[in-house]
């Protein structure tokens, strides 16, 4: 409430969650007198002082039901207020992507990553951290991780030779391989040189990473399905897992040490609206490439955040265990109030992933349209089938009508540009490395997979050459770009993460909502 002086009444304001102020003006006592006497001087003084009457009472019921709509969906507001509109360094809006998601992609996308070909990840879960000194894994009952047995996995999956093509077809790639790069040049080469060889090739296919893929061909990795490993609640909180994001943030964004981000957890020192701004000031101050780093990463960790609050376990007691929507949780993490303006700035960088990775999936398309491409299981008429699903899911994601343009990254002069490629490669290769300090295997899981498909995505933005390079027809030679059955499980299933994450903020906008 707000005395503006005795000859203006008093203004009295009501401040919506989006920073919006409603005034309604009432009247002082010295207002109503000067009102009184100039209705005793008007030819109808009992007509005039009764119109003023039933004004302030209509003014004073405005007031009580705006106060009371405000107490109803304030917490949908302050959730959801920012979360419209245009998206920053983008030509595309919220609202066009929830249409999009939830309307077409997302039913379809389910139904494919429920397939063999998909449920099934391989992992070493066993890795040491590289970072520091690990504290004990977590001995919560949910934070466990059950690996199949090697009989519940396709057989056609287990085969290493169809991690990217059918045997047949490797087999005659090999050979054709051999005799172009190998006996072309020599063919008394010695084992020693040929091994030298495919450790070249190996590396040149690591310089296009941007993520560790070493758990495919570790001793120690083994399957998991992911649709009885959820992602979910775990309880897995506290100092550890701030570590793990603080080290994600401040050692791989791309930030001075001196711009401190909002809303990180000190107890030493409390977070203040002149960070907030100093912070940002910063951010837009960096090349958007830089920007949109920082955004990616926010995205997932938001997209992540949310998972756990729809997943959620509501009753633990001897007759049940119940997973649900957790909308405490939610505005816990999002509420604008709750977190000091970040919740809603974290949901729109959600959206912001989301066309990263849909522009990386659409992009894809011509690898899945290869001859020799093939999602094996072993079980030809189900492969069949799903690979039909695939490629109508990667058309359906080219048809997207605003697409993010990335084009727009990694432009100018080109040795710049090349260096400030590797540099956030480079670090984004570092964020898949901290995946193994993580103390919750379910968490480890996610984030490995995670991570893996969102370098892969940004492997293939940036591989455009090398995908118009591949043959429209069947070809023997080996094409000139590569996805391993790893990345592609990996791709899809982090963009099915993110496309379910888009369709649970529907869910916690009604939630909310009916909260009244």
């Amino acid at each position: 409430m707000r005395d503006e002086g005795p000859w203006f009444g008093t203004s009295m304001t009501v401040r919506g969650e989006c920073h919006r102020s409603l005034t309604y003006r009432t009247y002082s006592g010295l207002d109503m007198r000067k009102h009184q006497e100039a209705a005793s001087s008007s030819p109808a003084p009992l007509l005039l002082a009764q119109q003023l009457k039933e004004e302030e009472e209509e003014v004073l019921m405005k007031l009580l039901l705006l106060l009371l709509l405000q107490m109803c969906s304030c917490a949908e507001s302050r959730c959801f207020c920012q979360v419209t509109g245009d998206l920053d360094d983008c030509a595309c809006d919220v609202e066009t992507i929830d249409g999009f998601n939830n309307e077409q992609l997302f039913p379809k996308l389910q139904t494919l990553l429920e397939s063999d070909y998909f449920r099934f990840y391989k992992v070493n879960l066993d890795k040491p951290c590289p970072f520091w000194t690990s504290s004990a894994h977590c001995g919560l009952r949910d934070c466990a991780v059950k690996a199949c047995a090697p009989n519940e996995v396709p057989e056609g999956i287990r085969s290493p030779s169809h991690n990217k093509y059918s045997a047949e077809t490797d087999e005659q790639l090999d050979e054709c391989e051999k005799t172009q790069h190998l006996g072309a040049v020599d063919v008394s080469l010695s084992a020693e040189t040929r091994e030298a060889l495919l450790d070249w090739r190996k590396h040149d296919d690591e310089a296009e990473r941007f993520c560790v893929t070493d758990d495919e061909e570790s001793p120690d990795s083994q399957y998991v399905d992911l649709l009885l490993n959820p992602e979910r609640f775990t309880s897995y909180r506290g100092p550890e897992v701030w570590r793990i994001w603080n080290s994600i943030y401040e050692e791989n964004c791309f930030k001075p040490y001196t711009v401190r981000r909002p809303l990180v957890p000190d107890s030493f020192h409390s977070s203040s609206g002149s960070e907030a701004r100093t912070f940002y000031r910063w951010l837009e101050g960096q090349c958007v490439e830089k920007r949109a780093f920082y955004r990616l990463i926010s995205g997932l960790h938001a997209s992540i955040n949310i998972h756990l609050s729809a997943r959620y376990l509501l009753d633990d007691s001897w007759f049940q265990r119940k997973w649900g929507h957790n909308v405490s949780e939610f505005r816990t993490r999002f509420d604008s109030e709750l977190t000091e303006g970040e919740g809603p700035k974290r949901l729109r960088n959600l959206y912001f992933l989301f066309l990263i990775e849909l522009r990386a999936l659409a992009k894809a398309l011509p690898v899945f349209q290869q001859p020799s491409f093939q999602l094996y299981t072993g079980r030809a008429e189900e492969d069949r089938r799903h690979k039909e699903l695939l490629l109508h899911v990667a058309q359906l994601a080219r048809s997207f009508p605003l697409h993010f343009d990335e084009t727009s990254l990694f432009a100018g002069d080109e040795k710049e540009a090349g260096k400030l490629k590797e540099d956030i490669r480079l670090a984004f290769l570092n964020i898949s490395r901290i995946m193994d300090c993580v103390g919750c295997f379910k968490c480890r899981l996610w984030g490995k997979l995670q991570t893996q498909g969102l370098g892969t995505a940004l492997k293939i933005l940036f591989s455009e050459r090398q995908i118009e390079a591949l043959p429209a027809a069947a070809s023997q030679r080996r094409p000139s770009f590569q996805l391993s059955r790893q990345e592609i499980v990996s791709l899809l299933n982090a963009f099915g993460r993110i496309s379910t994450s888009v369709r649970e903020l529907k869910n916690f906008r009604t939630l909310l909502s009916e909260e009244r």
